[in-house]
């Protein structure tokens, strides 16, 4: 293909990726615009709605105009690189407008909105909102960003569309397995699965005595494993053994792959039985449940209900990667803040609502390493594969993926040391810093008590750019990257010929 054939390729791939960009844009515009609905509800707050109204509208109405023109009446696939750079354009457009109301509403700082913003989108949970005089909706305007965030906005974009965008989209939301063949029918499948997730949880938890703003709030940021709460003290507030058992139920949840779910519900019990992070959660959970409470919460609570209480909610909170808490950690032991550190770094599912390393990861490597012992006693000729479960399928782990697996897990380990050595540098602990780090890479939202309103600003910019990574989970982030910086060079070189 000549310089000029090319240059006109990549123009007219562009006019495509705007054209998705604006679409999910006017997405963005709707869920900010959302927290409006409250009004009638609270018309003391009707002068407070303009700090959602300008931003909504506005990106409404610019995504609005790349759609229609940018995009083509036709069925437009898009390769795995293209869609990784419509998401990323698309989460940045959501972070930074995103932010806008907490700055008009909320009356935050450019750097705390753009940090709140992305721990809403991202579904992390770490928060500088003083919530206690929070009004109404600001609050429900944190929860929709996390609802909208754990279901993807290219997942809940596709469920709309009438023609196919191709898996390239999915795919970098995170969501490389497909519920079904179809990459549409399996994003509405998702969003379907994901609405009734939420229906429950807002009847559950109104039920078990939760108020109805609360329920709702808490259902949306519990099921996205999101973490953000209406109260200073979490769920701890309600210090209800009925609320906490609703959400500790919501958290398992959002932190299962949806195609195990898929599973479920068609009743393949054998099938969900032999997953892999199946396996893991159940092993994991009970064990580290009974470790938290022999070697902490049995020591420092006065009745044996809420011992076990406080083991198995912060447990299932830190593994989901929702950040939900019932107490503080201030005067837990080394060994409480260790288990917490390890659940969050090995997160939830693969494809959930959740963050982390993921636990498909984790389970993949233990296989390959077994393999590996096993292999060490077989025949030379002897051809063997490790064998992992996910879903309905029987997969077979080759040499090229366990590399992958165990290059993305040196990855992920190598930022987190990183990040942990920039709070560090702030003057914290080691000990914070990796929890708060930790925390902010897994979207996790579990606090040390590092983030805050008048943390520094260096800070909140290092769990930021840990935030979208751990959520975008690298590779994107760095195709999405790269592709811009090639084509655009590409172009820019082309111009200046021109002229």
């Amino acid at each position: 293909m000549s310089d000029a054939r090319y240059t006109r390729y990549l123009r007219e791939r562009y006019r495509i990726l705007l054209g998705y960009t604006g679409l999910i844009a006017v997405l963005v515009g709707v869920l900010i615009l959302s927290p409006c609905l409250l009004l009638p509800a609270y018309p003391e707050e009707y002068v407070l709605a303009w700090g959602l109204a300008a931003p909504g509208l506005s990106l409404t109405v610019v995504g609005g105009f790349l759609w229609r023109v940018c995009l083509p009446r036709g069925d437009e696939n898009l390769s795995r690189q293209e869609g990784a750079v419509v998401v990323v354009l698309a989460w940045s457009a959501a972070v930074l407008v995103g932010a806008l109301p907490l700055m008009s509403i909320g009356h935050l700082t450019f750097t705390q909105s753009v940090f709140e913003s992305t721990s809403g989108w991202t579904t992390t949970g770490l928060s500088i909102v003083d919530v206690t005089s929070a009004p109404r909706l600001l609050l429900f305007y944190r929860s929709v960003m996390q609802l909208a965030g754990g279901a993807g906005l290219a997942v809940i974009m596709l469920s709309a569309l009438a023609g196919p965008s191709g898996t390239g989209l999915s795919a970098a939301e995170g969501r490389a397995d497909q519920l079904v063949p179809n990459v549409r029918r399996s994003a509405k499948l998702v969003v379907t699965i994901y609405s009734g997730y939420v229906f429950f949880g807002c009847i559950a938890l109104r039920l078990a005595g939760m108020d109805w703003f609360d329920a709702i709030n808490h259902a949306f940021t519990a099921i996205s494993t999101g973490g953000f709460s209406t109260r200073p003290e979490s769920i701890g507030f309600w210090n209800s053994p009925l609320v906490e058992g609703v959400i500790i139920v919501l958290m398992l949840l959002g932190t299962i792959n949806f195609v195990t779910t898929y599973a479920l519900l068609h009743g393949k019990f054998r099938a969900v039985g032999r997953n892999g992070e199946i396996r893991l959660q159940t092993l994991v959970i009970p064990s580290m449940a009974l470790m938290v409470f022999f070697g902490v919460t049995a020591g420092l609570y006065p009745t044996l209900g809420k011992q076990l209480r406080v083991a198995i909610f912060e447990v299932v909170s830190a593994l989901s990667t929702t950040g939900f808490s019932t107490v503080g950690y201030s005067n837990w032991n080394d060994l409480g803040w260790l288990v917490l550190i390890l659940l969050m770094i090995i997160g939830g599912g693969t494809g959930s609502t959740a963050g982390g390393l993921k636990q498909y990861r984790v389970y993949a490597l233990y296989r390959g390493l077994l393999w590996e012992f096993r292999r060490r006693w077989l025949p030379r000729r002897c051809v063997t594969e490790p064998d992992i479960w996910v879903g309905e399928a029987h997969r077979f782990l080759a040499d090229r993926e366990l590399r992958q697996l165990a290059a993305f897990s040196f990855l992920y380990l190598a930022i987190l040391s990183l990040g942990t050595g920039v709070l560090t540098a702030y003057g914290y602990s080691l000990k914070e810093s990796l929890f708060e780090f930790t925390s902010a890479l897994g979207t996790v939202g579990l606090s040390a008590g590092v983030t805050a309103a008048d943390a520094p600003g260096g800070l909140l910019w290092a769990e930021i750019v840990g935030m979208i990574l751990g959520r975008l989970e690298f590779f994107v982030i760095f195709i999405a990257i790269t592709r811009l910086i090639t084509d655009m060079t590409t172009l820019a070189g082309s111009a200046l010929k021109e002229d």
